[in-house]
């Protein structure tokens, strides 16, 4: 019953995973005493038997996968359950394993648990969105009945980036943007603070091999400095807490490469600029009151940086993250971050909702406000339902994952948590529906704002409102939380689906009486009920009236299903808003058709090989979007029409690329040749720099096709000196 790959299992690698089995049940008993380990230990020989014969890239015998999974679940202090299913989470997927026998084996509960991994394994987020849509509600959904099926996940990916060094070399950019996109946020809205930066770390240096290498190669110049730099910090710090009699243990590290690189890139800075690259971190033995004495005392040691302050510990992030953050200029007057936290908040922070929870009979238990800690999940899920675009569910979706957040305050003080640049509208929403429905106006600390106001850490917001204020489209500009452009983006659509159905209504009524005709009377008999099945697939008149107000249904096409007399049968109906062109002009097919006025959005400029879609715009053609541009989701669904690329026509279309670097001498012509070199024309280029050494290069290229682009991209980015290359959507 063993799925076959390459023979290669040896007495070796079989007693070097045992010995690691061994280390990851005394993991568990020391964990939870009371664990029966006879359940893990028939896993464990279950695993390597049907994994038997199968190896991994690295050549390793594929058993060592599941191990390794197992032991950092039991690491996260995880319950058996959930470390026997690490040891079995690809027995349904890679072996000729069954549900059936899983389940008489070891349980129903193991048996679902691995079911529910196994659906959401085969989730990519690279294309085909629909199905992706699909499959990520299907993981939302699993993680929302039980959050073990996520931890095992996540363990999973963690181990797979591990060894992502094996992989070719475009899957492994795939695999490291897709935990990049999602796997990474996950970790972080579940608490799990060392995965979350593991995670980001080795998905920054498989993405940007050769900036993380010359970042390295600068950070090493000062390395011994650095480490007598963080033993003094660290010396100073032990001895003044030891005095007050406050028991700690503090620690230094240099910050990880991907957060250097980030902001070094959002404030245009060079590495000599940046001067917080070391943190330290206390961590106290004492209570919760002991992290505002040491705070005291730190600030009594160095001056803080204003501004720099984070109170996370009276205010904690929604995954429950508790911590004091200051900036001070410490020793030699350098800047360094300090984190201040009780042991009890470390061990959350590195371990999140593992640290505390616990699963009995396939159900949370825990302290009081477990609930809250997971409630985002929960109201994703509710909300999301309506979501019927896959494209809108996937951006909203990630837009949640990527908190950001700001606190700020009711009336009442309550406290609302809202994603970074959130507005008023956005408050609203996150108070009531209705309350964003009918929001005219706000005040902010007394003051009033306008609605596009950015409300920051602290802000007491209140919303006024008006029963005849509706949802408007330009809060779409605006507005960044999931929940409100949801809405916003409903009640638009509702709205223009009426006046459509009116307009449509209208039109086919005027065309009526013009072949002396009565609607009501059709309406009366039948006839336009069973023209309006067959025009709208099964729709109902109300559909029949939407496409022809939308454009997508001329009306002298339904006069002519009604009496096919009245028709000239030598000039069959046109859709209204086609107009004849040379065939495939644009490069694009219309429903299949090659001749149709095709307009591109100057918002994302999609190029052939992205997935696009179009839409109707009345008396200008079909106006094409790429799939993943934010601008489609605030159009109305009712006027998209299927577009494709023409595989015959290659047509070259003008993009912008942008191109960040250190300022030195011959960096532009090495960016000038790679264009070239890949057979690409430059139509402009435009290059500035800044004080702190850096340079930008705009350029105007013209190129057939987005695989030509990703090509040409992919190159420079492995020139030295380039830091980030990004593609300009106007």
């Amino acid at each position: 019953m063993v799925d076959l790959k390459r023979k290669s299992s040896t007495a070796a690698s079989s007693a070097a995973g045992a010995r690691r089995f061994n280390d990851i049940a005394d993991r568990v008993l020391e964990n939870e005493p009371q664990s029966d380990l006879s359940l893990l230990k028939r896993a464990y020989v279950y695993s390597a038997k049907v994994h038997e014969g199968q190896e991994r890239l690295s050549g390793e015998p594929y058993l060592i996968h599941p191990i390794e999974v197992a032991g950092l679940l039991a690491d996260m202090r995880l319950d058996e359950v959930s470390v026997v299913v690490g040891l079995l989470h690809d027995t349904l997927e890679d072996t000729l394993t069954t549900y059936e026998e899983l389940e008489r084996l070891f349980g129903e509960e193991v048996a679902t648990l691995v079911d529910g991994l196994t659906k959401i394994s085969k989730i990519e987020f690279h294309s085909q969105q629909e199905r992706q849509a699909e499959n990520f509600r299907k993981m939302l959904l699993a993680m929302s009945k039980d959050i073990r099926i996520l931890m095992v996940k996540l363990a999973d990916r963690l181990h797979n980036m591990r060894t992502l060094t094996y992989m070719k070399e475009d899957s492994a950019r795939r695999v490291a943007q897709e935990t990049l996109d999602i796997y990474a946020p996950l970790a972080h809205r579940l608490g799990i603070h060392g995965m979350q930066q593991e995670l980001e770390d080795l998905a920054f240096r498989t993405l940007l091999p050769q900036v993380a290498e010359d970042l390295e190669r600068e950070l090493a110049v000062g390395r011994k400095e650095r480490e007598e730099y963080i033993e003094e910090v660290i010396g100073i710090l032990s001895t003044k807490l030891a005095q007050t009699g406050l028991e700690v243990e503090v620690s230094g590290r240099l910050k990880d490469l991907g957060s250097i690189h980030k902001k070094m890139e959002t404030q245009g800075l060079t590495l000599d600029q940046i001067y917080d690259v070391i943190a330290f971190r206390m961590v106290l033995s004492a209570g919760q009151e002991s992290v505002y004495t040491a705070l005291g005392i730190v600030h009594s040691i160095w001056r803080p940086v204003a501004g720099r302050f984070k109170d996370y510990v009276a205010l904690p992030k929604p995954n429950g993250y508790q911590s004091l953050h200051t900036t001070v200029i410490g020793p030699y007057g350098e800047r360094m971050e300090v984190q201040i936290r009780t042991v009890e908040m470390h061990r959350n922070a590195e371990y999140g909702i593992a640290a505390h929870w616990k699963y009995k009979e396939g159900r949370i238990a825990g302290e009081r406000d477990d609930d809250r800690k997971f409630a985002w999940l929960r109201q994703l899920m509710e909300w999301q339902q309506e979501l019927e675009d896959p494209h809108e569910f996937i951006d909203a979706v990630k837009v949640d994952l990527f908190p950001d957040e700001v606190f700020v305050f009711t009336p009442r003080g309550d406290v609302i948590s809202l994603p970074s640049d959130a507005c008023p509208i956005d408050f609203a929403y996150a108070i009531h529906s209705e309350v964003g429905d009918h929001c005219s106006g706000a005040k902010v600390n007394g003051t009033m704002r306008p609605l596009r106001h950015r409300l920051q850490d602290g802000d007491t917001v209140e919303i006024i409102t008006n029963t005849q204020q509706m949802p408007r489209k330009d809060w779409l500009e605006f507005v960044v939380s999931s929940k409100a452009r949801s809405r916003i983006r409903h009640a638009i659509h509702g709205t223009e689906n009426a006046r459509s159905r009116e307009l449509g209504r209208e039109m086919l009524e005027r065309e009526l009486r013009r072949a002396k005709l009565s609607l009501a009377r059709l309406l009366e008999n039948g006839e336009l009920i069973e023209v309006a099945k067959s025009s709208t697939r099964g729709g109902s008149v109300e559909d029949l009236f939407a496409a022809v107000g939308y454009g997508r249904l001329p009306a002298k096409a339904v006069l002519g299903k009604l009496r096919p007399e009245t028709q000239p049968e030598s000039k069959p109906a046109r859709r209204s808003f086609f107009r004849r062109r040379t065939p495939s002009s644009s490069g694009l097919r219309v429903s299949g058709q090659g001749d149709v006025l095709v307009r591109f959005a100057r918002c994302c400029g999609p190029l052939p090989g992205e997935e696009v879609t179009g839409f109707i715009t009345r008396g200008r053609g079909v106006t094409v979007h790429t799939k993943e541009c934010e601008k489609v989701f605030g159009l109305d669904p009712e006027r998209r029409v299927d577009v494709d690329w023409d595989p015959k026509s290659a047509v070259p279309r003008r993009i912008k690329i942008r191109v960040h670097s250190v300022d030195q001498q011959g960096i532009l012509a090495k960016v000038t040749k790679s264009i070239s070199v890949a057979g690409i024309n430059i139509g402009s280029a435009r290059v500035t720099t800044t004080q702190n050494r850096r340079a930008i290069g705009n350029f105007e290229l013209w190129v057939t096709d987005a695989k030509m682009l990703k090509a040409v991209m992919k190159e420079l980015t492995k020139i030295r000196g380039v830091t980030q290359v990004e593609r300009v959507r106007q």
